[in-house]
């Protein structure tokens, strides 16, 4: 992103038409360890396409990466299992 858009606060379910045929729709903002913020925003294109984009902003510096569904489920429950094992860990 790029822009006047791309440091635009959004709140939950805003949506913004960025051209290039796509629409983005802000789902949430997550504050992460070491002041970074991560951005999940639903992206819909005009073809039908739909990504989930994820921007993970450190002080000047963001990654931005779009995943498709499978990717998208297949990192979820990457996450969700070792979120699960580290809280299994910290009890122990």
């Amino acid at each position: 992103m790029t822009g006047a858009a791309a440091g635009t606060r959004h709140e939950d379910g805003d949506t913004m038409s960025m051209g290039l045929d796509e629409t983005l729709t802000f789902l949430d903002k997550l504050l992460a360890p070491w002041g970074k913020e991560i951005d999940l925003k639903a992206v819909d294109y005009e073809s039908g396409l739909q990504m989930l984009r994820v921007t993970i902003r450190e002080k000047s510096r963001f990654t931005l990466i779009d995943l498709d569904t499978e990717t998208a489920s297949k990192l979820a429950s990457h996450l969700a299992a070792w979120a699960e094992q580290a809280k299994r860990n910290m009890d122990s």
